[in-house]
């Protein structure tokens, strides 16, 4: 019998529908299948690591995995990237210029501009969604970053989250940097990790490829269907910090210093064919704040610390390298790695924010902005770089080392910044024999070349809407055959540092502070014979000038950047936000508060903490942050004790508990020159305190507010080692926060503010 018309719930049933199953056909409906001998891909991103850091590009730091992947694929000597760390992740992820894609900078602001929402558009589709529509099951591990800091925590918007944009499982920090020994919060999937104290050896490398590893062989274990990884390295961004035994490969191989490793690097780069012959190396950079001195001009003491610094990134480089040799030895133990595109590049280049003598307290150069007195680089004992004990970073002679040989860094326009590696291997698509491909490319042209070499489409609409086309190209025919590329122009900018290139000219400007943004200095290369951007051509061409810089005007209407926004401007945040500063109260057993949202109750302001008791027991009451600066509240031995970390620098004030007590309440007063008093006691009556505390500030507390437990990092590496996470042993009611109001001048914290956004990538 036909379907009566007042019948619901049968659109689109392909088979026969009567009164019984005897007089019925049943039908199916299968998700997408990828095509027959689909291949796997897995891309691979570093984050922080210039040109020549791995053998491939002239390093001498050992990386056989991705030697064999170069070896058996082809080299880009040309492919650029964004200056910074979100805006290249959404051009890869989606094909789309970085402001068009919403991430005009760094997922740590929120000026309230279209090219700067800093989170994805409902009418952006990425690469994972694209492959899961065309039948492939998809993972993701490692950093994320794009995502606002304010969406971070439960509650808040999840559309931007990785497995709300195309990835099946997620596992990683969703934040710019991270801890390798104590990461602050991972992510798995749609929450947090819950975790009081991780396990003796834990290095956040090994668990994340322990995750990727997981990943494949779960799915081989049920399922034939090719797959996408994502492998987004926390590594290289600082704080740095290496596992013992990689770095001890690396003790004393850095004494020469500096220059004597660009020479030996570009020699290495040269003798491979990487760039033609008569190629100049760029000198050390001179520019004021981008300025490297000469490494024969440093104390032995500078010598011998910088080259600390050094040993434990060149470990760290190749603990990477270990660990893409072991996510390729399982795709090859499957059988698969013949059919599998491999991709290797790094979001931007090497990094300046070590300044020019590096530093021991990653998070403690900002707390200097209102007090001249402050040294940015606590002063701690050198054997502990690179522990766990510390966040380090080098001084930036290594960062342009990193670029070798390029000028400038990461945050800047100049190849420093936006020229990286760029290695891509697929044995049975594209046989080839370490072949070197000097064509231009951008990291807007990934997804459509990877699209394009698996034989793959992209939908044209993404949740109903039509979806943004892509502007990268496929850059199949330049891989395959060494067409000429078809990515002929290309725009880049950043709070005001400007590019623009066009058939090998590239026309760019570097933004000087305090200067007008949209004045820019404009200087012109040839990189067809001057590829390390030497020699300043545009008093011989001045119409070039002017084209390309009108060029550059039209793309930037065309991609969203206008208006342009200082760092300044940057510090600015939704209206909304001021609730995050309301006051909470946190019961026994919340889960660890989210970072962002724990620096909120304290951040530039007096605030009190109010704990309540029940009964009188040992262990932490509250504790807030990790080792690199935080602070924590506890009883032992029958004494209330406060503890506090500036930066590595620990102090204590402690005073008598009675048994009966049932409140303990720190207040928190703003002092001159950045710094906090605190008053400690017990049912009203005070028992301590302790003055003069250097704020934390910026990203400090890296580690977010944890109750009746110091969870993850140890604020007191002293306390951890005796009593380890030290669970309250009495019955902990709840820990009150009451925010006061800010009392640092707004200056300041601007200024503060927007110096972290540009560690914060």
């Amino acid at each position: 019998m036909p379907i009566p018309p007042h019948a619901r719930g049968y659109e689109g049933f392909e088979g026969r529908v009567g009164r019984t199953t005897a007089d019925s056909t049943p039908s199916w409906t299968y998700p997408p299948t990828a095509p027959a001998g689909a291949p796997n891909i897995v891309v691979i991103l570093i984050d922080d690591m210039g040109y020549s850091d791995t053998g491939p590009y002239g390093s001498e730091i050992e990386t056989p995995h991705l030697d064999r992947l170069a070896a058996t694929g082809v080299r880009f000597t040309n492919y650029h990237t964004t200056p910074l760390c979100s805006p290249s992740r959404a051009s890869l992820l989606t094909g789309i210029n970085a402001h068009r894609a919403g991430y005009g900078y760094v997922s740590n602001a929120d000026p309230g501009f279209p090219g700067l929402r800093l989170e994805l558009a409902d009418d952006v589709s990425t690469l994972p969604e694209i492959l899961r529509d065309n039948g492939y099951a998809t993972y993701a591990v490692g950093k994320w970053h794009l995502v606002r800091d304010a969406n971070m925590g439960p509650g808040r918007t999840k559309d931007s989250w990785p497995t709300q944009r195309g990835f099946d499982r997620y596992y990683g920090s969703l934040e710019g940097l991270n801890s390798f020994y104590h990461p602050n919060q991972l992510t798995s999937d749609n929450g947090a990790v819950e975790v009081d104290e991780y396990p003796e050896g834990y290095y956040l490398t090994d668990d994340l490829t322990d995750r990727a590893v997981g990943y494949i062989k779960d799915l081989r274990a049920h399922s034939s269907k090719p797959f996408f990884l994502y492998f987004a390295h926390v590594a290289m961004h600082g704080p740095l910090q290496v596992k013992p035994s990689d770095r001890a490969k690396y003790h004393g191989r850095y004494a020469e210093g500096w220059d004597r490793l660009r020479e030996s690097r570009f020699a290495a780069q040269l003798a491979a064919g990487l760039f033609p012959e008569g190629t100049e190396q760029a000198p050390r950079n001179t520019e004021p704040g981008y300025d490297v001195e000469p490494w024969d001009s440093l104390t032995a003491d500078q010598q011998r610390r910088f080259a600390a610094y050094m040993e434990v990134y060149a470990g760290m480089v190749d603990s990477v390298d270990q660990s893409i040799g072991r996510v390729l030895d399982v795709i090859e133990e499957l059988g698969e790695l013949d059919n599998t595109i491999v991709v290797f590049t790094s979001d931007n280049g090497g990094t300046a924010e070590g300044g020019p003598e590096g530093t021991r307290s990653y998070f403690a150069e900002f707390a200097g902005v209102s007090d001249p007195d402050w040294v940015g680089d606590v002063p701690h004992d050198e054997q502990l770089i690179g522990t766990a004990r510390l966040g380090v970073h080098y001084p930036r002679g290594w960062g342009q080392t990193s670029n070798t040989p390029f000028r400038f860094y990461k945050g800047q326009t100049f190849a420093g910044g936006v020229r990286v590696p760029f290695i891509l291997s697929w044995p049975a698509g594209l046989p080839a024999s370490g072949e070197i491909r000097d064509q231009y490319a951008y990291v807007t042209d990934l997804a459509p070349t990877l699209l394009d070499l698996a034989g793959l489409s992209k939908p044209a609409e993404r949740r109903g809407l039509p979806a943004k086309e892509f502007d990268g190209v496929s850059a199949a025919p330049v891989i395959a055959r060494g067409e000429p590329s078809r990515h002929v122009e290309q725009y880049s900018e950043i709070t005001g540092h400007r590019g623009y290139y066009r058939d090998g000219w590239k026309l760019l400007a570097l933004q000087d502070p305090g200067a007008d943004i949209d004045s820019p200095h404009w200087q012109l290369f040839d990189v067809r014979t001057d590829p390390t951007e030497l020699h300043d051509v545009s008093a011989i061409h001045p119409g070039k000038v002017a084209e390309l810089a009108a060029a550059w005007d039209d793309a930037a209407w065309a991609n969203t950047v206008f208006p342009l926004v200082t760092r300044a401007d940057l510090a600015r945040r939704r209206p909304e936000e001021a609730r995050l500063s309301d006051p909470v109260t946190i019961l026994a057993g919340t889960p660890t508060l989210e970072r962002y949202r724990s620096s909120k109750l304290i951040a530039y302001r007096d605030f009190t903490i109010d704990v309540l008791v029940d009964d009188v027991g040992e262990g932490v009451l509250v504790a807030h942050g990790d080792p690199q600066g935080g602070y924590i509240l506890y009883i032992e031995n029958g004494r209330i004790v406060f503890g506090f970390n500036s930066f590595g620098r620990y102090t204590e004030a402690f005073g008598p508990v009675p048994i009966d007590a049932h409140t303990i309440t720190v207040d928190a007063t703003v002092a001159p020159r950045l710094r906090w008093n605190f008053r400690i006691s017990v049912d009203g009556a005070p028992v301590a305190r302790l003055d003069d505390q250097v704020q934390l500030v910026a990203m400090a507390p890296w580690t977010g507010i944890s109750v009746g437990v110091d969870a993850r990092g140890p604020v007191s590496w002293d306390l951890r080692e005796r009593r380890g996470p030290f669970r309250y042993s009495g019955s902990l009611r709840s820990v009150t926060y009451r925010p006061g109001p800010v009392q640092v001048e707004a200056a300041t914290v601007d200024r503060i503010e927007s110096d972290a956004e540009v560690f914060a990538d």
